[in-house]
């Protein structure tokens, strides 16, 4: 297999909330031969886009150009940070006087967007740069008998015309991953649904609500447990769900665990090297090694 390089995106909550997002995605890309780069990134944006445009597609712009200046294509493990980046690549390629006005900002520091490189999210470069083939062939633990409910999220779903990463209405790609684990994608009707992070800081109330109606969802289906690609979205059913447990019993715990993870313990990685300590709420019939 060819060796690929990458400039790794990781994002702000990844390096303090979920470590082990990080550590599972370096992981179970080494032994393909992808090399993950580190450069001086800032935020991708997203927490500006609803209060200063100028500003969020900035901050999205100066990682695409610091990114561009390398030569590298971007991997992120962050569904909202692949959105994010997609987003500014689409307003800065529609919008020349935007183009024009941030470009000049980013000259200050001897950079500049020209549109030059790719934002990749790591379900699909595990499934289209490596390919399925490969992934099948790495498999030493096969987790035959998981039962997996996959959760989407919402940005990498969404506009399809701008993000370009699968079918938003009955997208696929999540479950022929699972699938290459030896663990079984089960059929739920929420799993589309927002997990509700967004919203956890403006109204905790409805927050919670989407996240419980997920979670009995899943169970409802037969899910041993959740799987997510997004950080948001790992953080919501991980540790919000299991601090909220103790004081709403109308949750049922329900697991949940990075696709990365995942994978991971299907190669026959360590759990140490995929974190799974690390994870608030352990799933019983998850594999230890």
């Amino acid at each position: 297999m060819k060796a690929m390089k990458f400039a790794f995106f990781k994002g702000c909550k990844i390096p303090y909330y979920l470590e082990q997002y990080e550590t599972s995605t370096r992981a179970v890309l080494k032994p393909f031969g992808v090399r993950l780069v580190d450069l001086e990134f800032n935020c991708c944006g997203y927490p500006n886009r609803d209060i200063h445009f100028e500003s969020f597609v900035f901050s999205a712009a100066r990682n695409l150009a610091i990114a561009e200046k390398k030569r590298l294509d971007i991997l992120t493990p962050c569904k909202c940070c692949y959105g994010t980046l997609k987003y500014a690549q689409h307003f800065l390629k529609e919008n020349e006087h935007l183009r024009g006005d941030i470009n000049k900002e980013l000259a200050r520091e001897g950079l500049a967007w020209r549109g030059k490189i790719a934002v990749k999210h790591i379900l699909t470069v595990l499934c289209d740069d490596i390919g399925l083939p490969a992934i099948y062939a790495s498999i030493r633990s096969p987790l035959g008998n998981l039962s997996i409910a996959p959760h989407y999220g919402c940005h990498a779903l969404r506009p399809s015309d701008i993000v370009h990463f699968d079918d938003p209405l009955a997208p696929s790609i999540f479950e022929d991953l699972i699938s290459a684990t030896g663990a079984k994608p089960v059929e739920w009707p929420r799993r589309l649904d927002c997990c509700g992070n967004p919203l956890w800081v403006k109204n905790r109330g409805i927050s919670l609500s989407l996240m419980r109606a997920k979670i009995t969802d899943a169970a409802e289906s037969g899910a041993d447990c959740l799987c997510t690609a997004c950080t948001y979205c790992q953080i919501q059913f991980d540790a919000i769900q299991n601090a909220e447990m103790s004081e709403d019993s109308r949750i049922t715990p329900m697991p949940s665990v990075l696709y990365t993870q995942l994978l991971g313990l299907s190669m026959g990685l360590p759990e140490r090297v995929l974190g799974m300590k690390r994870n608030h709420i352990q799933c019983d019939k998850m594999p230890r090694a």
